[in-house]
């Protein structure tokens, strides 16, 4: 049983949860209950889940972290936020897939990436910071057009109280993590958080205490280096402007 809980066959009850720390003595209540909180909520079918089995796993784990954070910090270097992203740059990026999708798998990824953000637009909307290097603004995916009406609703979106976007220029010259596409979601409790990264290969994700430190500390460094929120959303116009 436990075997088939650890890689995902089985699912786990709130009282076998319980049940569990009982038996493990496990003394960190608050994590206890975290845990059991995110068991009892699995018996409720989410919006994700018709996606299981029509697009890869690794795109259901990214929903289902951002459904259960209680906070996002992200960090990209070339692409756009995927919780701001807009259907035809989203569209505009799953066509750049290689070997070339089927039009019905872009449209389902495009579906997904859309229904991501109502993280951000639910009652109880997640807290999210994102930094965004200029060179992710200055990519023209879709077209001059399509760039244009992308950045204009990346800064719509940073005039929500939950959303704080910050830009490092290219007069920052070099900067701590550059190159990376970072993702932290931040669990109820700090043993909980976990780090999504980005490769040509699908998602890799992080959970263990020492990189879940490393990428908090590189995550502060590269905000050290952007603009502030206020001078981002300026500077985001300004490129807008520009197209």
């Amino acid at each position: 049983m436990i075997s088939n809980i650890e890689v995902g066959r089985t699912g786990v009850s709130e009282e076998r949860v319980r049940q569990l720390a009982r038996h493990y003595q496990c003394p960190d209540a608050s994590l206890v209950d975290a845990l059991a909180e995110m068991a009892s909520s699995r018996k409720v079918r989410h919006w994700w889940d018709e996606y299981r089995g029509k697009l890869p796993d690794d795109f259901l784990d990214v929903s289902e972290i951002e459904h259960y954070a209680v906070g996002i910090r992200t960090a990209q270097t070339v692409h756009l936020p995927g919780l701001f992203q807009t259907e035809a740059h989203a569209r505009a990026l799953f066509d750049l897939v290689v070997p070339a999708l089927p039009r019905l798998e872009v449209e389902l990824r495009v579906a997904h990436r859309l229904g991501r953000q109502r993280v951000i637009d639910r009652d109880d909307p997640v807290t999210y910071v994102g930094i965004i290097h200029e060179a992710a603004l200055r990519m023209q995916f879709g077209g001059p057009d399509v760039a244009r009406r992308q950045l204009e609703h990346l800064t719509e979106a940073a005039d929500r109280d939950n959303v704080s976007l910050f830009v490092i220029p290219f007069s920052a010259g070099s900067f701590h993590g550059a190159g990376q596409s970072i993702l932290h979601a931040e669990g109820p409790v700090p043993q909980l958080d976990t780090v999504q990264l980005d490769s040509a290969y699908g998602a890799h994700f992080a959970d263990a205490p020492t990189p879940l430190a490393n990428y908090r500390s590189l995550l502060e460094l590269m905000k050290r280096s952007s603009l502030r929120a206020d001078a981002s959303q300026d500077f985001i116009h300004s490129i807008a402007r520009d197209l």
